[in-house]
């Protein structure tokens, strides 16, 4: 595999610091190829604006049409095209993290607000002239899987848990980003109670991440329903005899 590892914690030396240590060093233990971007140890720039896409100042910045044509002529800031460059060479990404108030850090959204832009992530139509997504995009035949640390028990993320069903939180990211981009999203690889873990509880769960990353070829993805799987009408809603029963996010997963 030809690995992009993205982490967004602030801490080397923190659970989530042992666990992309651990699993990047068993990943090229059995020849994996690992790129890694450490947003905080990058320094990362988070916030969209008009430099990052050679945008003027003085005009109005309507950000998809500015990063669309900076993509095109080759304008894009080149900390966005060095992370693109990434993507395009990796086959597999991982996306850790820890959950901050039910969502990603900020950092890692403004990765994927500058980075994921018109043009090269979404905007894309395919041979036929038809917009594509989900289940179709820049991502296709590429794999995604999340790493992510919680500070509450498992029992608060379940079906019936006070922070709401963790499929449910993570839904933005696993469906609506990777999954929209074409990715075979892999179901996450999930580290709760981590604000009170031992060193053994650290050993175990970089251990069951270890077993993960080197069983991503065979795993099965997560079956969301494709856009263009006949599961969906012209206005892309779903269609009355597909899921009667169910609404919401769950509708979405086949």
């Amino acid at each position: 595999m030809n690995v992009l590892w993205i982490l967004a914690h602030p801490e080397p030396r923190s659970l989530n610091g042992h666990l992309a240590a651990e699993g990047q060093r068993a990943l090229r233990a059995e020849g994996h190829r690992v790129e890694v971007s450490d947003l905080y140890a990058m320094g990362w720039n988070p916030v969209v604006d008009p430099a990052g896409y050679a945008h003027d100042p003085a005009e109005r910045f309507q950000v998809a049409a500015a990063a669309k044509q900076a993509y095109e002529s080759g304008a894009l800031s080149p900390d966005i095209r060095a992370e693109q460059e990434k993507i395009d060479r990796a086959d597999t990404l991982v996306v850790q993290f820890p959950m901050w108030w039910f969502g990603m850090p900020a950092i890692l959204k403004g990765w994927f607000d500058r980075v994921w832009h018109q043009g090269y992530a979404y905007g894309l139509r395919g041979p036929d002239g038809e917009w594509i997504g989900y289940g179709d995009g820049f991502l296709a035949g590429k794999r995604a899987m999340a790493v992510v640390t919680m500070g509450g028990p498992g029992w608060f993320y379940g079906a019936r848990g006070i922070h709401g069903a963790v499929d449910e939180l993570l839904f933005p990211l696993q469906h609506g980003t990777l999954f929209y981009a074409g990715a075979q999203v892999l179901p996450p690889v999930l580290i709760f109670g981590a604000d009170r873990f031992t060193p053994g509880e650290g050993r175990t769960a970089a251990k069951e991440l270890t077993e993960r990353l080197l069983a991503i070829p065979e795993t099965e993805p997560i079956p969301y329903r494709t856009q263009n799987g006949g599961d969906y009408d012209g206005n892309l809603v779903l269609r009355p005899e597909v899921a009667p029963d169910l609404t919401g996010l769950r509708a979405h997963t086949a």
